[in-house]
């Protein structure tokens, strides 16, 4: 996960870093209580705000006509990504913790079971439970390898959060790739040359890379949720000078920077490209307003690779997280609350229509 902690959030990268310094106090002073926080925080349980909506619909009224379709069940005990509304503030977790298997037979979750947070992996498209692909204590976030072979993971522990590498099939044994710092949201470069990754100091949040071959690493640009493209690219999250998370197109060779998604007062994290390179896959802030109330949520959008055409996709009452593309881009998954009157977290799928 690009894990980023606002002032008023664990897990967030969509978050409101008009704090400036205090950002970094409160990460570290919570760094340190992350192992428990990590597993009552990404269980599905709905803030008291949330808590004034019907959340057991599947559908909202802005979706109908959408086939949206459970993929798993509260015995898979999928995390539901922290979302934290104050007052004055709504943050969300941003991290990946979903992805797609290379063949697209499988997907893997994070699920919280006795105290942990690991990996887990279901084949799509049939009955049963889902495999266990770590043995770890806090991962937090993870994807695939392009070649289907590894998943890249990151994990809380102690005061620090490492990467590490174990393999897609058998899963267990790791092998350690950074050490000693505060690293989230791992994942190859399409060559698999670099591993691409954010890093938390003292200044702010990074995206690095770890160059496969030498061993080296290297601080490319600013940013979190990185997300490889072509070349010496990469899509990234930042944050505004008014506090609010943009989508940016970064090449960290010839240092050109682009703004893809951008508005005032509204964040939008998590960035994914389209399996055609055509489209963007992103979470975007909304609000819900009902004459009894108001409060924002979480919903999915698209837009083109150069910022056009955003659509918001999704309108419930729940939170709607971590979105990925199918294989063959004919189906966006993600995780949500919907469909359940107990807000339990459960990995949804719905197609994509342009």
């Amino acid at each position: 996960m690009n894990i980023c902690f606002s002032n008023h959030s664990i897990c967030s990268l969509g978050f409101r870093a008009r704090f400036g310094m205090k950002l970094i106090v409160f990460t570290s002073m919570f760094l340190r209580k992350i192992n428990l926080l990590v597993t009552l925080l990404m269980m599905g349980i709905s803030s008291v705000c949330a808590q004034k909506v019907d959340y057991s619909v599947v559908n909202a009224v802005e979706e109908t006509g959408i086939d949206f379709m459970q993929v798993t069940t509260a015995n898979d005990f999928v995390c539901m990504p922290l979302v934290k509304r104050t007052r004055t503030t709504f943050s969300w977790l941003s991290n990946r913790i979903l992805d797609i298997s290379v063949d697209g037979k499988y997907i893997a979750y994070v699920s919280a079971r006795n105290n942990t947070t690991n990996i887990f992996i279901k084949e799509l498209g049939k009955q049963g439970g889902s495999i266990q692909r770590t043995n770890r204590q806090s991962v937090l976030d993870f994807s695939y390898s392009p070649d289907g072979k590894s998943i890249l993971f990151s994990e809380t522990r102690g005061a620090t959060n490492q990467i590490f590498q174990t393999d897609a099939s058998t899963g267990y044994v790791c092998r350690m790739i950074t050490s000693s710092n505060q690293d989230f949201s791992p994942v190859y470069t399409s060559d698999m040359s670099k591993v691409l990754f954010a890093r938390m100091e003292s200044n702010g949040i990074g995206v690095w890379g770890y160059d496969v071959k030498s061993n080296f690493l290297s601080s490319y640009t600013t940013g979190m949720n990185p997300y490889p493209l072509k070349g010496d690219a990469c899509l990234c999250v930042r944050t505004s000078a008014d506090g609010y998370s943009e989508i940016w197109r970064v090449n960290y060779a010839t240092g050109i920077e682009e703004c893809v998604i951008s508005e005032p007062r509204r964040s939008f994290t998590s960035p994914v490209l389209s399996p055609d390179g055509k489209w963007i896959l992103f979470v975007g802030e909304s609000e819900i307003v009902t004459p009894k109330f108001s409060y924002k949520n979480t919903d999915i959008y698209v837009c083109r690779t150069d910022g056009t055409e955003k659509q918001q996709l999704t309108y419930h009452a729940a939170d709607d997280l971590s979105p990925v593309w199918s294989k063959d881009g004919k189906y966006i998954y993600f995780i949500s609350q919907r469909g359940s009157a107990d807000a339990v977290a459960n990995i949804w799928r719905m197609p994509f229509v342009y």
